[in-house]
């Protein structure tokens, strides 16, 4: 199941037209921990440095934090509807809905298909928000939804938009750290 998410992280954020005539892309920061789910139901790796912890209000959530830099896990152990499962997704925001404006820019929005024995979708897009978030307005909010195996797993990545147009590091590393999940099915 991981190399599918690969495969899917791979195909949805290195399109050829964003390389063609530029460097080459920088090499993913080596993925030194490995992380587990409460439940065992997934795991995940992070480069040196990052942070993982619940989320405190909704400790089935876990995050892990590089600096401005972020990947939030929030998993249910039920096949949910995969549509609708990544509209919920897609909420999985910095802050209350009420502290958001109501449009975001998207990117890229509902790619995906089958991955192994499940099924994913995937969206990126820029949300701005009404106050600063460690010093941020706008960012870049990459949503994953995997459902399959008698579970559904949302990824939601977070980078201020600024570092993300400027950083090809900050890129490849949150990239790599959506790509190392790894599905084990529903315990």
């Amino acid at each position: 199941m991981r190399r599918c998410i690969a495969a899917l992280i791979t195909l949805a954020s290195l399109p050829a037209a964003a390389w063609a005539g530029k460097k080459t892309p920088p090499s993913p920061p080596p993925l030194v921990a490995e992380h587990a789910h409460p439940t065992g139901a997934f795991t995940f790796r992070t480069p040196a440095g990052w942070t993982v912890r619940p989320l405190p209000e909704r400790p089935d959530v876990i995050e892990a934090w590089n600096g401005p830099v972020g990947v939030r896990f929030v998993y249910q152990p039920a096949e949910v509807g995969l549509d609708s499962l990544h509209v919920n997704c897609m909420l999985e925001r910095l802050a209350p809905p009420m502290d958001t404006e109501p449009q975001v820019k998207y990117e890229y929005d509902f790619v995906g298909g089958p991955v192994g024995d499940a099924r994913a979708l995937d969206s990126a897009f820029t949300v701005r928000y009404d106050a600063p978030i460690q010093g941020h307005v706008a960012w870049r909010q990459r949503t994953l939804t995997v459902v399959g195996m008698g579970q559904s797993l949302c990824l939601a990545s977070y980078v201020p938009a600024d570092l993300w147009k400027r950083s090809p590091e900050a890129r490849a590393a949150t990239d790599a750290v959506l790509a190392s999940v790894t599905m084990r099915g529903r315990p």
